[in-house]
C-alpha cells in the first residue's frame, strides 16, 4: 500500500490562497497564477495535485474552474478537485476535461440519494470529502454546521461504495499545530474505507506519523501551508512516499 502527498492549491478570486480554520476573512495570498503554483509542484515530482475552489465552495458553483482544467490539461500530474460540486453535471464537467477525481462534500449532506448514485456511476472518481468541525461534518465552505458526524456520515458512505474519504479537521486547518490523528484513523477504521487526512500538517514528523497507520487505511496526507511558509520542503515530503 502506497502513501501519496497531495500538494495543495486553494484558490479564491484566481488566486492562490490559504485561509485559517476555513475563516474568509484570514486569508494569505501564496501566488497569483495557480497554473505556475501546480507547475512548481510538478516539476518537483508531485504526482498529484489536490485543487479547492474556495470561491465555489462558497457560491455553490464553478468559480475557478479553468485553471483546474488548465493543470489537468497542460501539467503530467494527476488532479482532484473540491469545492462548489453541487450536481451530476458538475462532476460531468471536470471528469470529462480530464480531472482525475471530483471531491464532493456539501452534497453528500444535502443530497445522500445523488450521491450514492454518482458513488455507484463514478467509483473512484468520486472522493467524499467529510469536513468536521467538533466532530460533526461542516457544509457550504464551512459555514454551516450539520447535524451529522464524520464516522456515520463515513459509515453510510462506505455502504453506499465510497472509496475515498478527504477528512479535513477544520480546527486544524492552516494553524500548523498537526493533524487531528485520532479522528483520521478513527474514521479509516470504522469505515474501512481509503482516507486522505487533510488539515494542520506542520512538519515532516506528521506525515511520518500519519504513514505509519497505512494499514489503517490512512493512504496520504494533503499538506498545503506548510509547504507555501516552508516549513516543509516537498522534495522532503515526497520522500514519505516511498517510506
Amino acid at each position: 500500500m502506497s502513501f501519496t502527498i497531495f500538494p495543495a492549491i486553494d484558490m479564491r478570486n484566481g488566486q492562490c490562497v490559504r485561509l485559517e480554520q476555513g475563516d474568509f476573512s484570514k486569508q494569505t495570498v501564496y501566488g497569483d497564477n495557480p497554473f505556475e503554483v501546480a507547475k512548481e509542484f510538478a516539476e518537483g515530482g508531485a504526482s498529484w495535485i489536490h485543487m479547492v475552489d474556495l470561491d465555489g465552495a462558497k457560491e455553490g458553483s464553478k468559480q475557478n474552474a479553468e485553471h483546474v482544467v488548465k493543470v489537468a490539461k497542460e501539467l503530467k500530474v494527476k488532479v482532484q478537485i473540491g469545492g462548489g460540486i453541487r450536481s451530476e453535471a458538475d462532476v460531468e464537467y471536470y471528469l470529462s476535461r480530464g480531472i482525475d477525481r471530483v471531491i464532493i462534500g456539501s452534497l453528500a449532506i444535502r443530497d445522500l440519494p445523488l450521491t450514492k448514485e454518482l458513488l455507484s456511476k463514478y467509483k473512484e472518481q468520486i472522493v467524499v470529502g467529510l469536513d468536521a468541525r467538533d466532530g460533526y461534518v461542516a457544509t457550504e465552505g464551512w459555514l454551516e454546521r450539520s447535524e451529522t458526524t464524520a464516522v456515520d456520515l463515513g459509515k453510510d458512505l462506505a455502504e453506499a461504495g465510497a472509496r475515498t474519504f478527504v477528512y479535513t479537521d477544520i480546527a486544524k486547518d492552516g494553524m500548523l499545530q498537526g493533524p487531528n490523528v485520532e479522528e483520521i484513523v478513527r474514521l479509516g477504521k470504522e469505515t474501512g474505507v481509503d482516507v486522505i487526512a487533510s488539515g494542520g500538517i506542520k512538519g515532516i514528523e506528521d506525515l511520518k506519523v500519519l504513514r505509519k497507520y497505512q494499514e489503517q487505511n490512512i493512504i496520504g496526507s494533503i499538506v498545503g501551508k506548510a509547504l507555501y511558509t516552508n516549513r516543509i520542503h516537498l522534495s522532503e515530503a515526497l520522500q514519505e512516499e516511498e517510506g
